[in-house]
């Protein structure tokens, strides 16, 4: 008998401690502030909950405390609607992905005139980005029955009143716009033909909600699916006439730890915070039963048994996690050759094991063996989600290492795939064809690791992947890939600043701005686009390396010095004499610390929060044989690195 979750609260997360109100009033002063806030709100919060978790995060401001590991994040808010009660449990939850939110509201009913108005708080505020929070209500959707004209006219009517606020976003901040689209009214007049009559309530909003879904695409504006979010609660429970009678409210307040965990989700994946693998347990957890003592037989994994179905349904929604360029791994207690069985020899078995990029089955504990996925994947512990029937199992890997993602998962199986696609732990703001192959990327890295093994010297194992690496200047085809790495890298990043697809693309153009895109490709396969490099014009004959980011998982084959020989012939072929750069140190950036140290950069100075600033004279810069063969396209250069 299946049980039911309650879609008003976050039900993959565990439960808080009894004492968390506690908790929030007694957070202590020191380096740790940011990260017990985050700890705190971890927790399946209710609205209570996570109000007095703002207020912890209000008072640690107030006091001037570090919330240091957390970034600094600035969200405006348009809405028609009252707000200022969404505002506290919108900065808790944001702090659940490591953000320290400060939100900018419009005043009520203001939202067209904030937009246009270049002098309005918005604008002043310079926000990261602006939630732009309508509802049907907002929009002059007229009720004209049957007649289509005037629907088609309501319909362009509300986008062009959108798009004047888009517009004016961009025109005042340049802030990127995260669109809400329309949950439609709960009643009807027409019942069922209420979705085709013109000029009706559903058909209206239907027909609005895909009109702004074609506007914002291609655009850097994103959308928060709000319809999507009030069908999987029900619209009934979604939208409450009490609340906004009383209150103007413009959903009921039950849903606000679910809406607010929406949003912040979003701005995680628009910073590039989204996970990137899952790493799944096997006995009760992909199949029914024990391999070890049930045996091939005896494990649940058939069509035509409901528990047998419920796995797999799983297996076949992890197939399309891996579709769309999720990596798959596996951590097991287990014999290694008993837990391959069902993937190699079960007939119902949809995972098979040229689908998992590292296959851990062995007698150490969960968190070891996960720890061991993340380093021969190059994929930070937060870039991990976990899944495990066990409830033992995962406390110890939270505990161990919270950075790690892991749901809670119900005790019937046929809600596992629910609570996983509820978690919004692989939320994503764009899509790219090379998404589509990461999984595949990593999962012949885990292959380079195997051969990597097989040598004693690093010069021959490099020699023996056949390398080429491609530079070539920013362009429209490469622009969302390159913006979505400047957005999603953190690891492998000297600045770690972050730019709109809009600025990426003003890059390409500005002559005092030399760009960089770079791909690699080896025996095994295509790597995609592995770095990206932004230097500026700081004088006559100097580039300011504004930006230089690299994939972990091309670490230790030597593509750092081919790109740094690139620009070097690049910067003496444009007559510049002098590179310089700087560090900027962040929570997960610590790889890079003596980048520039390694690659023969004096230090020339420091600054306030660890930050390091290098040169290089490129006249007597290093240069050293690559192991791979360049190729170049979109300049000419008539030098060669090699």
């Amino acid at each position: 008998m299946a049980h039911s979750l309650n879609l008003e609260s976050l039900f993959w997360l565990p439960k808080p401690p009894p004492d968390f109100g506690q908790r929030c009033r007694s957070i202590h002063d020191g380096n740790s502030v940011g990260q017990q806030l985050r700890e705190l709100a971890s927790y399946d919060l209710d609205e209570n909950q996570l109000n007095r978790l703002a207020n912890a995060i209000v008072k640690a401001r107030r006091e001037k405390r570090s919330l240091l590991p957390l970034a600094p994040f600035r969200l405006g808010i348009l809405s028609n609607s009252t707000t200022d009660l969404l505002v506290p449990p919108l900065m808790a939850s944001a702090v659940r992905y490591g953000f320290d939110l400060e939100c900018v509201v419009a005043g009520y009913g203001q939202v067209v005139q904030t937009a246009l108005a270049p002098d309005s708080t918005i604008h002043k505020a310079k926000p990261d980005a602006v939630l732009i929070a309508l509802d049907y209500r907002d929009y002059p959707l007229a009720f004209s029955p049957g007649n289509g004209e005037a629907a088609k006219t309501a319909v362009d009517a509300a986008m062009d009143q959108l798009d004047a606020i888009r517009g004016g976003i961009h025109a005042g901040s340049n802030a990127i716009c995260i669109i809400q689209n329309v949950a439609p009214p709960a009643e009807v007049l027409f019942g069922s033909l209420d979705k085709v009559l013109p000029g009706a309530w559903r058909g209206m909003i239907e027909a609005l909600n895909g009109r702004i879904a074609d506007a914002i695409a291609g655009t850097k504006d994103i959308l928060l699916d709000i319809a999507g979010l009030a069908s999987m609660v029900g619209l009934a429970n979604w939208h409450s006439p009490e609340e906004w009678n009383l209150a103007k409210l413009p959903f009921s307040s039950g849903y606000t730890p679910m809406y607010a965990e929406h949003v912040a989700r979003t701005i995680a994946a628009l910073r590039g915070k989204s996970r990137r693998c899952l790493v799944m347990d096997l006995d009760n957890t992909l199949w029914g039963g024990v391999i070890g003592d049930d045996g091939l037989e005896g494990i649940q994994l058939a069509q035509g048994d409901a528990t047998g179905e419920a796995y797999l349904n799983l297996q076949r929604y992890v197939l399309t996690l891996r579709e769309r360029g999720i990596v798959l791994a596996v951590s097991s207690k287990n014999q290694d050759e008993t837990a391959r069985l069902p993937f190699r020899k079960h007939p119902e078995m949809l995972l098979r094991e040229n689908h998992i990029a590292v296959f851990q089955a062995n007698w150490n504990d969960k968190p070891t063996n996960i720890k061991a996925i993340s380093e021969e994947l190059a994929l930070g512990l937060e870039s991990l989600a976990f899944l495990d029937d066990n409830p033992v199992e995962r406390a110890l890997v939270r505990r161990e290492l919270p950075q790690v993602a892991v749901p809670e998962l119900p005790s019937d199986p046929a809600l596992y795939v629910r609570t996983l696609s509820a978690a919004g732990y692989f939320e994503s703001v764009t899509f790219s064809d090379e998404d589509l192959k990461r999984a595949d990327f990593y999962q012949d890295n885990s292959r380079r690791v195997a051969l990597q093994n097989q040598f004693t010297d690093l010069e021959g194992y490099l020699q023996s992947l056949e390398m080429t690496i491609t530079f070539q200047p920013f362009d429209e085809t490469g622009r969302a890939r390159i913006t979505q790495l400047i957005n999603k890298s953190n690891q492998y990043n000297l600045t770690t600043k972050r730019y709109t697809e809009a600025q990426v693309a003003s890059a390409e153009d500005d002559p005092n701005v030399f760009t960089l895109q770079v791909r690699l490709v080896d025996k095994f396969g295509d790597n995609g686009m592995i770095s990206v490099v932004i230097c500026r014009k700081a004088a006559a004959d100097a580039w300011e390396i504004d930006t230089w980011l690299m994939s972990c998982r091309v670490l230790s084959r030597r593509v750092e010095n081919a790109v740094l020989q690139e620009i070097v012939n690049v910067a003496k072929d444009r007559g510049i004499s002098q590179l310089t750069g700087r560090y900027i140190p962040t929570e997960r950036n610590q790889l890079v610390e003596y980048h520039y140290e390694k690659l023969g950069f004096k230090q020339t100075g420091s600054e306030h929060g660890g930050i390091t600033l290098w040169e290089l004279d490129v006249d007597v810069a290093p240069t050293e044989s690559i192991p791979m063969k360049v190729q170049r396209h979109g300049f000419a250069m008539a030098a060669s690195v090699g």
